[in-house]
């Protein structure tokens, strides 16, 4: 990997996501709870949810992953309050392909995953990115 190339993959704004991820720890009467683990990296992400009236009252992640991972948990994280399990779902498969098929970042209250787009050229880091969306989703239920 290029110097060059690291500089974009680290940037400012990402390093700054990583080091201020909202709703860290567990929820203690989740409605869901899921778990999810890269094999290539061993990062982990465990997600809590409380879903009512159709939509994430409470949320409470417990992320041990790269700095990648962080910043991801940390987009997730700030929005995820007040959304529906089928805009989670929908916005993990928005980011999935932004990383694999250049497709556009999320838009609305996603819009900050856009500083992951320099990932994409790095295949081997985006389940880490994904860990806390795939997570999230499944915890919601969708």
């Amino acid at each position: 990997m290029a110097d060059d190339d690291m500089m974009a993959l680290y940037s400012r704004r990402l390093l700054a996501l990583a080091s201020d991820i909202p709703h860290l720890g567990r929820l203690a009467a989740p409605t869901g709870s899921a778990s999810r683990r890269s094999p290539q990296c061993g990062s982990t992400v465990t997600a809590d949810v409380v879903v009512a009236g159709g939509v994430v009252t409470e949320f409470a992640q417990e992320v041990r992953a790269c700095a990648l991972g962080q910043a991801s948990a940390a987009v997730l994280g700030a929005a995820v309050i007040g959304r529906t399990p089928a805009e989670l779902a929908a916005a993990r498969d928005a980011i999935r392909a932004m990383l694999t098929s250049g497709a556009p970042a999320p838009e609305g209250v996603f819009a900050e995953a856009e500083a992951l787009t320099p990932a994409r050229e790095f295949p081997n880091r985006h389940a880490s990115i994904l860990l806390a969306w795939e997570a999230a989703a499944e915890a919601a239920g969708a």
